[in-house]
């Protein structure tokens, strides 16, 4: 398998998956867009053998395999390169090297998706946070070396916004969540709002469950307002596809609120149309500024 039968593939799935991330990939070169297909497809390879593992597989070794894998690339060189069995994996490579990726992001992004194989409840919003950073804050991380962001400020825009992204895909997907055994909102809160684990794994929409909801989705916006806060003017054009992920994710933050938290419907989502228009909205608003 060749980086460029790995390109082809992670370019395809990424097309193919009607992400959200798909349309912030647009605005970027080519060479860093092939980059984030390929984080994407990661991503998406990780998470997939945890919630949809191939029937007979087991999940554990199947994670422990892509962790040797990413430790095979590391460990590799110009004069000998590493043999991956994974499309993902080989193009992944590619772009480690070109990029200058630290191993330890993607480290802590299979660590957190490993954490979904063993625990199902969060007793406290700190033990929440340590996983939202792992799966989204570490995958921004990633991001801004292949951006090109690295200053302080922007690791600061990167963790604060993957934890206000997980946050908002946490409280949109209660409901799918749940029929899979596991409840993200802090036990903390639920107590605080006198809402039950059972309320939440029977889809109970009531007044506690709204008030919990109202709760969670404000202090997604603190994490939202954090990472504009930490926005500088000098990185904000090398931001541009996390500024288009920002206005795309906080637009279905505000769809959550507008429902009234009915989480336990259809999910809540945004056409394709309505992504794209963002997308060009947040790209001619920072070109303007830029004039």
């Amino acid at each position: 398998m060749t980086a460029q039968d790995g390109q082809r593939y992670c370019t395809a799935l990424t097309k193919s998956s009607g992400s959200n991330f798909y349309y912030s990939f647009l605005f970027l070169p080519k060479e860093r867009r092939e980059a984030m297909y390929t984080v994407y497809a990661f991503c998406r390879d990780v998470d997939s053998i945890v919630d949809e593992p191939v029937p007979g597989s087991d999940p554990r070794k199947t994670i422990a395999a892509r962790r040797a894998e990413l430790a095979e690339i590391y460990r590799s060189s110009p004069l000998r390169p590493a043999s991956l069995p994974s499309p993902i994996m080989a193009c992944l490579a590619k772009h480690i090297r070109r990029f200058n990726i630290p191993q330890a992001y993607f480290d802590e992004i299979i660590s957190g998706v490993e954490m979904d194989l063993s625990v199902h409840r969060y007793q406290t919003f700190e033990e929440l946070s340590t996983y939202c950073y792992r799966v989204a804050s570490a995958v921004g991380l990633v991001c801004l070396r292949i951006f090109g962001a690295l200053r302080p400020e922007s690791e600061a825009y990167a963790i604060n916004l993957g934890l206000a992204f997980q946050l908002t895909n946490i409280l949109r997907d209660v409901s799918t969540d749940g029929a899979r055994g596991r409840i993200y909102l802090p036990q903390e809160d639920l107590k605080r709002f006198h809402v039950s684990e059972q309320d939440i794994l029977d889809r109970v929409y009531n007044s506690r469950f709204k008030e919990l909801m109202a709760f969670e989705c404000q202090r997604a916006r603190e994490y939202y307002a954090r990472a504009e806060n930490a926005l500088t003017s000098a990185e904000r054009p090398m931001l541009l596809p996390a500024e288009i992920m920002r206005a795309i994710y906080h637009l279905i933050l505000e769809q959550i609120e507008a429902s009234h938290y009915q989480v336990f419907g259809s999910r809540i989502s945004l056409p394709p149309w309505r992504r794209l228009a963002t997308a060009m909205k947040v790209w001619f608003a920072l070109r303007t500024k830029r004039k």
